[in-house]
């Protein structure tokens, strides 16, 4: 069977197009997104929604699958404000470090201030069957950057 070179030749040469109209955008949000500007604007509400939900699900259900990602709903582990904290901070098992500094030679991850680590810590606390009322500051937080 001979290969049909015209329809193959237009739909590689569509694909190419397409992806050279798509990259520049993809490449311009994956910047815009993963900017310390553009999370400087976000409360904790819009941190867990561009950096933690991925893996812990739009409502804080975990996932298993590829990966096993914890649930963060009724998470009782979220009465101890320092757990979230450090968890964020400087990363548990395979989730990584979002703290400013704490990634070494990786700059792959997101970075974020001690106040959004604040923010979002107290979302997912009172968030998802979660009801813990004691908030944590960001002077919390930038005590616990010496804890192991």
């Amino acid at each position: 069977m001979k290969p049909r070179n015209g329809f193959f030749n237009r739909i590689l040469g569509a694909a190419l197009l397409l992806a050279a109209y798509a990259s520049p955008a993809f490449s311009d949000e994956a910047a815009s997104v993963a900017s310390p500007a553009q999370f400087s604007k976000l409360d904790g509400a819009g941190v867990y929604s561009h950096v933690c939900q991925g893996c812990h699900m739009s409502q804080g259900q975990g996932a298993k699958g590829a990966g096993s990602y914890p649930a963060l709903a009724q998470d009782p582990n979220l009465a101890s404000a320092p757990y979230i904290v450090l968890t964020v901070l400087k990363g548990r098992r395979n989730m990584p470090a979002f703290g400013l500094g704490s990634h070494g030679e990786d700059k792959r991850a997101v970075e974020l201030t001690d106040a959004q680590i604040a923010d979002v810590a107290n979302y997912v606390r009172s968030h998802f069957g979660n009801h813990y009322g004691d908030s944590v500051s960001e002077k919390d937080v930038a005590g616990l950057h010496q804890q192991p």
